[in-house]
């Protein structure tokens, strides 16, 4: 299996349960204070590494307690952190996270370090791309080095991975570099304009996608489940039923998986109930990173469902 190579943000979460969201102007007391390492970029090559990847992480965070936080723990994982920046003029990202009881969350972020990720940063890392397999990105960094990678990658046969969170209008040049892009419902309907609420909507937006020089859409659904789409084939993938604790991170715990998928060679069915296995598992625990899944623990899901 070739390297997966994962761009991206890394925050710190500072997560606060809460009964309910409160209203504009309102204050409530929550639960205490849970720290827990975060940013989707950060989450995404954890989740690959735990399910058996061969990561390298490329980013940005700060000279601080939060970053040296990350680099310990993502080396504890087993990631390359030999590309992971150091910024001494910019404090690393934070995720601000109230979570209610339902399990939904509701989250501010503050970049940081990560909007300083630069293309020359790419162009000095790049090495990092040799005998990778894929490169997974996502947007909480800026766009213009997300460009950068994807062009690098390109160059090099490296497919890119695109999770286009949080979503924005994207340039047709960087999504003609993506091989697969992974998005949730909001995302899709941002990028092509259309509802994706029904059966239908959902196989006309994958279509819309592909037509933009894709090799392979997979739209996220929650609850249920995910769409697969390629120039050839198409199918839906159900969710599997668990006990919903938090779905911070469920998203990172599909992409990373998806990425592992990709990197075994595993086929369009098989990539999809596995991403979505992990995806499932990190809902059932309190955190991003904490709750992201071993490869034991999807293997026995996917062996009792």
């Amino acid at each position: 299996m070739g390297k997966i190579v994962v761009l991206g943000s890394l925050n710190m979460d500072l997560i606060i349960r809460m009964a309910r969201l409160p209203a504009a102007g309102e204050t409530m007391l929550g639960g205490d204070l849970v720290t827990a390492l975060g940013g989707k970029g950060a989450n995404q090559a954890v989740a690959a590494a735990r399910l058996g990847g061969d990561v390298a992480m490329i980013g940005r965070v700060g000279a601080d307690a939060y970053g040296q936080a990350q680099q310990v723990a993502l080396h504890k994982e087993g990631i390359d952190t030999q590309w992971l920046l150091s910024d001494p003029s910019a404090p690393t990202g934070v995720a601000f996270i109230l979570l209610e009881e339902t399990g939904q969350n509701s989250i501010v972020v503050s970049p940081g370090a990560n909007h300083r990720l630069a293309p020359d940063d790419v162009r000095a890392t790049q090495n990092a791309l040799e005998s990778a397999s894929c490169l997974v990105m996502q947007l909480e960094t800026p766009l213009a080095t997300v460009a950068e990678a994807a062009s690098q990658a390109v160059q090099k046969g490296v497919r890119v991975i695109l999770n286009p969170a949080p979503a924005q209008p994207l340039p047709a040049s960087l999504l003609a570099s993506v091989y697969a892009l992974i998005l949730n419902e909001t995302e899709a309907s941002q990028l092509t304009g259309l509802s994706v609420d029904r059966d239908a909507e959902i196989r006309q937006a994958g279509r819309r996608l592909l037509e933009q020089g894709l090799h392979y859409v997979v739209l996220t659904l929650g609850g249920r489940g995910a769409f697969w789409m390629t120039p050839q084939r198409s199918g839906f993938t159900p969710a599997f039923e668990v006990q919903v604790v938090d779905t911070t991170g469920a998203g990172d715990a599909f992409v990373g998986a998806f990425a592992v998928a990709l990197a075994e060679g595993m086929g369009e069915d098989e990539a999809a109930r596995f991403a979505c296995s992990a995806g499932a598992l990190a809902t059932t625990r309190l955190g991003a990173q904490p709750s992201l899944p071993t490869r034991a623990e999807v293997t026995a899901l996917l062996q009792g469902s």
